[in-house]
């Protein structure tokens, strides 16, 4: 893996620029306290960033497989760069932020000015982790999004059982990010031991580790390490226990879209453990694919059993987790490419679908499925978009996901065979059974007697704005994949080219 020092062809540090607009915005924001002016600010750097975003997606060489525009600061060990796969992830994080800015206002019991402020800091805490090339800038950045994610939680909690969500959230992430770290140090010695001739310099700069072979005793220590505490965050099964108590009683959409929305443990895998341990990854191979195939049937029948539409999202999440990391453990080109376009099309289509549970819930006050229902006839767009997002979370024709699992299947068949492949796909079956139950329960069947239709207000012209660009942008990338196959290819080669053996 090479880098190309491009920064200034653009004219200005544009990944320093992603970090540092959205801290600037949240800077203005605590300046600025008057509530109106604030709102307008706080959405106008949410563009901004998507802004500076597709900049970025315009003046990247796609068909080069190096780390582009690179910036370096050796006083404080700060290296950025970018690939076709930062790029992907960095657009939907910065389309993310925009579409939040706009939907959180809805919510009068919500201080904006509060609210935009910590979404900004979590999303500047993103493009970091989506930049840096620096294992310790990687684990900083994530422990500030999750404390971030974790008072939001605290702060802004919809139900009474906030503190056990909160204490779950909190013990998860906080023992998965120690194991991260854990196996920075560990990859950090590793890097010392084997150049203890020009004076065992520690480093967490991802080309110097890659420059420098793994010493062999520590690279199942270092993929232990890295992989389960990237894994909590995912999360996989089985280590997803804090995420149905944090759907269920946590925030409705923000929080959950923040969390779930970027899959930075799946580009965590990607850009770190992947290329870093790939003799362990080799060695562990089977046994992360064994548990992934168990987690997509294991999620998808206990949403069956669930009875709040949040919990079953939850579930949900573990199992198209599980299909991702499938793709990705394949370690075949296709098969990456497919995860880690597939991770971004969850992102897309669990936001829409969170988005419109959201609303669900301002009109209804609830999300239970026996307290749901009847709701199409009143709220028709939420439920298609609702609908819309479920089928993209399926990988249905006409969605990026489509094409995601097509490359994720074909290369599963390859390197595993017929038999677990169509286990997989049957999972996935399975989750379009539970996710359509969903729908029908909470939008086609018959409405309660304690839910008037007087009760559930029509949609709003923000509704119908945030829920539009939402779908607009997910059948565009349906409907017109090759941009997005374009940017990922050669990126996903070169990951899957340390896996090549003649």
């Amino acid at each position: 893996m090479n880098e190309v020092h491009w920064a200034a062809l653009a004219g200005y540090p544009l990944l320093a620029t992603l970090q540092l607009l959205p801290l600037l915005g949240a800077l203005f924001l605590l300046i600025l306290r008057k509530a109106r002016l604030a709102v307008a600010i706080g959405r106008l750097f949410a563009v901004a960033e998507l802004v500076v975003a597709l900049d970025l997606y315009a003046r990247i060489e796609v068909s080069d497989s190096v780390m582009q525009f690179a910036e370096r600061l050796d006083l404080l060990a700060y290296h950025a760069a970018a690939d076709g796969i930062s790029v992907l992830f960095v657009l939907l994080t910065a389309l993310l932020g925009v579409l939040l800015a706009f939907y959180g206002m809805a919510r009068q019991q919500v201080t904006p000015v509060h609210l935009l402020g910590v979404l900004l800091l979590i999303e500047a805490s993103l493009m970091t982790m989506l930049t840096t090339m620096n294992l310790l800038w990687f684990a900083a950045a994530s422990a500030l999004q999750l404390a971030l994610i974790g008072y939001l939680l605290w702060r802004w909690a919809s139900a009474s059982e906030e503190k056990l969500a909160l204490s779950r959230f909190l013990q998860y992430q906080f023992f998965g990010w120690c194991l991260f770290v854990a196996g920075a140090v560990v990859l950090a010695w590793s890097h010392a031991d084997a150049n203890t001739l020009v004076g065992g310099r520690w480093s967490f700069d991802l080309f110097d580790l890659l420059a420098t072979p793994q010493i062999g005793k520590y690279q199942s220590a270092a993929f232990y390490l890295l992989f389960y505490g990237l894994a909590i965050r995912t999360p996989l099964f089985p280590l997803h226990g804090w995420l149905p108590n944090s759907a269920g009683y946590g925030l409705i959409a923000v929080g959950p879209v923040l969390l779930l929305g970027v899959k930075v443990g799946i580009y965590g895998m990607a850009r770190f453990l992947l290329p870093l341990t790939a003799e362990a990854v080799l060695l562990w191979q089977p046994y992360v694919v064994a548990f992934a195939m168990v987690g997509v049937f294991y999620a998808a029948v206990l949403a069956f059993r669930q009875a709040n539409l949040r919990r079953l999202m939850a579930f949900a999440v573990v199992s198209h987790t599980s299909l991702i990391v499938i793709g990705l453990f394949t370690l075949h080109p296709a098969g990456v490419q497919g995860a880690l376009l597939l991770a971004v099309n969850f992102g897309l289509a669990i936001t829409v679908m969170l988005l419109m549970i959201g609303y669900v819930y301002r009109r209804a006050g609830t999300t239970r499925l026996d307290s749901l229902g009847g709701l199409f006839d009143r709220v028709p767009f939420i439920a298609i978009a609702f609908l819309i997002g479920g089928l993209a979370l399926l990988g249905m024709p006409g969605t990026p996901g489509f094409d995601a699992v097509h490359l994720v299947l074909e290369a599963s068949i390859e390197t595993f065979g017929a038999l677990p492949t169509i286990a997989t796909a049957l999972g996935n079956v399975a989750a379009a059974g539970f996710l359509l139950w969903a729908f029908q329960r909470a939008f086609l069947a018959a409405r309660p007697k304690d839910l008037p239709a007087s009760r559930i207000a029509r949609t709003r012209f923000m509704e119908y704005a945030v829920g539009g660009t939402a779908l607009l942008v997910l059948l565009v990338a349906g409907f017109y994949p090759e941009p997005w196959l374009q940017l990922t290819d050669s990126a996903t080669q070169a990951l899957a080219a340390h896996f090549t053996h003649d």
